[in-house]
């Protein structure tokens, strides 16, 4: 699925997600995968909700979003806030569903010029 956005100069924008890939501009990404609104993505080592731990959610929450856009994966799996404690503390927004829409979401997000992280799983 290719994505096209409007107009988004020096922010990340998500171009496109295949089964195993997601492109941030024109790199693409094998791997699941933490994308600040500005500043390098990176990897994210966990494949699954079940592997995820606080640690996770600890290296997202150092970024200082307004909000979190979380892609479980294919489908939509909700995960227990205990892992996502330390964004609840700091007044930091949790959205989960499946990876395709969480990256129409970001999209969307950084456009509006919001602080936003996308955590994307891919299985």
């Amino acid at each position: 699925m290719k994505f096209q956005p409007d107009h988004l100069d020096g922010v990340n924008v998500i171009a496109k997600l295949e089964a195993q890939r997601i492109w941030v501009h024109q790199t693409p990404f094998t791997t699941s995968l933490v994308v600040p609104w500005v500043g390098d993505a990176e990897a994210w080592p966990a494949t699954r909700p079940q592997e995820l731990t606080p640690a996770h959610f600890e290296r997202i929450a150092a970024f200082q979003p307004e909000v979190v856009i979380f892609g479980s994966g294919p489908k939509l799996q909700f995960i227990s806030p205990q892992l996502y404690r330390c964004l609840i503390e700091r007044r930091i927004g949790m959205e989960t569903m499946d990876t395709a829409a969480a990256c129409r979401t970001y999209n969307v997000l950084v456009n509006e010029g919001r602080k936003v992280v996308g955590a994307f799983l891919l299985a």
